[in-house]
């Protein structure tokens, strides 16, 4: 049987737990978020795939994830904030976590320059000169007026020497404290839409366990809303990724979320439930769905390959998403080659619905207290494709 575990310290409440994997509820001024959930990726306020938010109701999104570099360069987050902030801009009214801008530190390598006070950046649309620090990350993110707002860090290569990641990740602790005192000032004047706007903190120090665990007991004690564990997914393998997780979560509040940045596939998301990570993102399923691939419980399946083209069965028997519900592989196979944006619309959608679904069935597993078989047979499930 869980665990049964009641905590109502702040808005997290943790509701149970079975092993490491935690089942919770975490309260936020646009509704409730029942976790571990899947959050989906809007980077430019959008999920690629011409979804909209009211697809989203649909296929049971709590939480949409857009970005405060992308939304900064453009239309620019005054415009949003002069349009009511992103809720009301993209017309979605569950919560919304904006990451800081501190991934394209990492993935702007050749278009950025590091400091103290920031980062200077070359705007990837026209080349113009960006400068972000904390404060202007938190400055964004309060224009845009997230539910959740992400610290400003810098997310190293987990690749990268150990002298880099100590001074990089010391930087970070910096800006941490930072972002705190900056969001407080935020919330505290008139003119902010989200005074209730939540800050969660992120874990750095690639692959050394004892850089990990020491920055996590540092973030931990600036009592942050929720703690974010970055720079991961970014080169080392999948076994690296469990072992830095494995490390971390411990030395985190069990009483606040933890978010694992950037990942990842269904298998990692299940991995990384059992070690106590209650949020996901990551691109793969409408990246995927955009390049004709569906995730299904028996396995990814490629939607151009010819065996499809007779099959007039749906994506996958067992799901509810308008696409399985309407229409055929065949059919979708047919828009693909045909080039139809519907075909890609259909998989982003499908896939979006697969991973909320696969949350659903964890929260389920959780409670049940059998998370364990039921992941090693999902992973199972999954591979027979």
């Amino acid at each position: 049987m869980a665990e049964r575990l009641w905590t109502v310290r702040d808005m997290y409440k943790l509701i149970c737990k079975c092993g490491d994997a935690k089942r919770g509820e975490f309260t936020t001024v646009h509704g409730t978020i029942q976790t571990p959930v899947f959050m989906n990726v809007g980077t430019a306020a959008a999920i690629k795939g011409a979804v909209s938010t009211m697809d989203l109701k649909e296929i049971g999104t709590q939480v949409e994830l857009s970005n405060t570099y992308h939304l900064h360069v453009r239309p620019g987050d005054k415009v949003v904030k002069s349009l009511g902030g992103l809720h009301k801009f993209m017309n979605w009214d569950r919560p919304i976590l904006t990451d800081s801008g501190g991934f394209q530190v990492f993935s702007l390598a050749g278009l950025r320059k590091i400091k103290e006070e920031g980062v200077t950046f070359n705007s990837h649309v026209d080349g113009r000169k960006i400068f972000m620090g904390p404060e202007e990350s938190m400055q964004i993110q309060s224009n845009l007026a997230s539910t959740i707002a992400m610290a400003f860090d810098e997310c190293p290569s987990s690749r990268a020497e150990r002298d880099y990641i100590e001074n990089s990740v010391a930087r970070t602790t910096r800006w941490l404290v930072r972002c705190k005192n900056e969001m407080k000032r935020l919330n505290s004047l008139d003119d902010t839409i989200n005074k209730h706007q939540m800050l969660f903190g992120i874990n750095q120090g690639g692959v050394f366990d004892d850089i990990r665990i020491e920055h996590a007991k540092r973030i931990t004690d600036l009592d942050l809303d929720g703690y974010a564990i970055g720079g991961l997914a970014v080169g080392e393998t999948h076994e690296e990724m469990y072992h830095v997780i494995e490390k971390v979560v411990p030395y985190l509040p069990v009483a606040k979320p933890v978010y694992l940045m950037g990942v990842g596939t269904p298998e990692n998301i299940l991995e990384a439930v059992e070690r106590g990570v209650d949020f996901f993102d990551c691109v793969y399923p409408s990246r995927n769905g955009r390049h004709g691939n569906a995730y299904t419980s028996h396995g990814k399946m490629t939607l151009t390959n010819a065996k499809y083209e007779l099959d007039d069965r749906p994506l996958d028997p067992e799901c509810d998403c308008p696409a399985c519900r309407n229409y055929s592989r065949a059919y979708i196979r047919h828009l693909l080659k045909a080039g139809e944006m519907l075909g890609m619309r259909l998989l982003v959608m499908h896939n979006l619905r697969f991973y909320n679904h696969l949350m659903e069935e964890i929260r389920a597993a959780i409670e049940q207290g059998n998370y364990a078989e039921y992941k090693k047979k999902k992973i199972e499930a999954m591979k027979a494709e």
